[in-house]
């Protein structure tokens, strides 16, 4: 028996309501299972899905009915204008982290005088800093680290995939950077304290990995790290932005402003205004 898109995107959007479930991710699958662009599926309403369409729909409808975030179910989500791949082994790429991006690359423009600078990505997850980084900026140097070994296979089958030349070192945070001196830092560290998780939603908490989450200390523990490490590790002048959590602003900034007395720091907010970043610069 076949059906029509509207049919299936009608059935679906009711059956995920009843759940409480995000019922606009039909849209997306439908997308997905027809190569559909919004407009194009629109008008095709009338169309019947193949037997095979149809059979695809309804398994990824029982994955998303199992509370599985579209993203993971199609397997990848748009991030500064280009596709990056997903699974449960990073955290799905969201649109805070597309802001520390465009604040970095701005700030690059006017802090260093140079052209070749040495760019790191701590805790790189799905690559997507540190492939954006690259592709927004060729001439940087790019090095990406995770403690997670499957982390580290999403992030490089990324940078293949986009076509960007970046060297990948697995261990905690800063560590494998050791050694060497780098211009501009970004980090999009765990930073949730475990206490939080009950204010959390059950697809996040359920599907995400955890490792890429929570952190000790409040929710601190890592930006701690971070304070420790980056000192002997920057360049004159440098640049350090980090995703923090929207309550951590004071905190955050007080651990990097006594790590690095001379610089200036600042606490950001995003476009819902909610403080969201620090950036430190560390100037000559």
């Amino acid at each position: 028996m076949t059906e029509k898109i509207y049919e299936a995107r009608n059935r679906a959007f009711s059956l995920l309501e009843e759940k409480n479930l995000d019922s606009g991710s039909v849209r997306f699958l439908l997308q997905h299972i027809t190569g559909y662009s919004h407009a194009l599926l629109l008008a095709s309403m009338q169309d019947e899905l193949t037997k095979t369409q149809s059979e695809e729909f309804w398994l990824k409808v029982d994955e998303l009915l199992a509370g599985k975030p579209i993203q993971y179910v199609i397997g990848y989500e748009s991030f500064y204008g280009r596709t990056f791949h997903v699974n449960d082994h990073v955290l799905i790429p969201r649109p805070e982290t597309e802001e520390l991006i465009y604040i970095a690359l701005e700030r690059k423009k006017s802090l260093f005088q140079k052209h070749a600078l040495k760019f790191a990505d701590i805790g790189t997850g799905s690559g997507a800093i540190a492939v954006t980084m690259k592709l927004e900026s060729p001439e940087l140097q790019v090095t990406a680290t995770d403690i997670s070994e499957g982390a580290l296979q999403v992030a490089k089958e990324n940078a293949h995939h986009l076509g960007a030349n970046i060297e990948f070192l697995q261990g905690d945070l800063a560590a494998p950077l050791a050694g060497e001196k780098w211009d501009i830092v970004l980090s999009n560290p765990p930073y949730i304290a475990r206490s939080e998780a009950a204010e959390m939603t059950d697809t996040v908490l359920a599907h995400e990995p955890h490792l890429a989450l929570f952190a000790e200390e409040d929710g601190l523990e890592c930006y701690r790290k971070l304070a420790d490490q980056l000192p002997e590790m920057m360049n004159r002048p440098a640049l350090i932005g980090l995703e923090i959590g929207y309550l951590q602003g004071e905190a955050v900034s007080k651990l990097f402003q006594k790590a690095f007395p001379e610089a200036v720091v600042e606490v950001i907010q995003d476009i819902n205004g909610k403080d969201r970043m620090i950036f430190c610069e560390i100037r000559e």
